[in-house]
């Protein structure tokens, strides 16, 4: 598959992640009488992964996350030369994905992106518990672990066939089940970066945790999976 049409893939399918996850939060989860709250939104950020694994996941691999591919990368499993086309492709489509959701949200009588918070990542008084700058942290490494974890263990040639989408899913509305208090819940630089951007201020100050912590945790995974799972001759 030509690199651009793979490009493509993940820009469309960032962008579907961040209208879909991102939106969810600040459209849904409190609306009057039938909020979909905490749970919802964790199961729309899976719904997302889930839906377009399936329908780009054999163009572009589905990746739709700047730590997946560093993560991929460290493994093996994906081109060193094609990391940085893919990142940026990835910012992108999360980009344009907040610019669509701002343009939605603002449609409703009263709604400010900034005060609404825009489902943007954040620590300290900008978490939504008011979690440190030190437990933010560790929680967004240890969660981008497990994420990465789970979708190198779910895709190896050894893993059942065609169900990968959905153990990759599900692993990550658990993830944000257990992380919406702490940071919102991030695990992906890109999705960081969209609602960032148009909120400006903390959002953008503090974002550098949220492309560092996940990278860290994408890394970590990409050196223990394979020698995890490494077969013995």
């Amino acid at each position: 598959m030509q690199l651009a049409k793979r490009l493509g893939a993940e820009m469309f399918g960032t962008f579907w992640l961040v209208l879909g996850g991102c939106g969810s939060a600040v459209l849904a989860a409190t609306f009057p009488h039938v909020g979909i709250g905490l749970a919802g939104v964790s199961l729309a950020f899976g719904l997302t992964v889930l839906t377009m694994a399936y329908a780009i996941g054999h163009i572009s691999g589905c990746h739709l996350n700047p730590a997946v591919s560093v993560g991929l990368t460290v493994a093996g499993r994906f081109p060193v030369r094609e990391l940085v086309p893919y990142i940026v492709a990835q910012v992108i489509g999360a980009t344009i994905g907040a610019f669509v959701l701002s343009v939605i949200a603002n449609g409703a009588p009263g709604f400010d992106l900034v005060s609404s918070g825009f489902a943007t990542n954040g620590f300290g008084e900008h978490s939504p518990g008011h979690y440190t700058l030190l437990a933010a942290f560790v929680c967004e490494v240890v969660m981008t672990f497990f994420f990465l974890f789970v979708i190198l263990g779910a895709t190896d040639s050894r893993a059942p066939s065609g169900f990968a989408p959905i153990a990759i899913g599900l692993c990550l509305t658990l993830i944000h089940l257990i992380s919406i208090p702490v940071t919102n819940t991030s695990v992906n630089p890109a999705r960081s970066t969209g609602p960032a951007l148009f909120v400006g201020g903390a959002a953008v100050e503090q974002l550098w945790m949220f492309w560092l912590a996940p990278i860290i945790g994408a890394i970590i995974a990409g050196v223990v999976y394979p020698c995890l799972a490494r077969s013995k001759k």
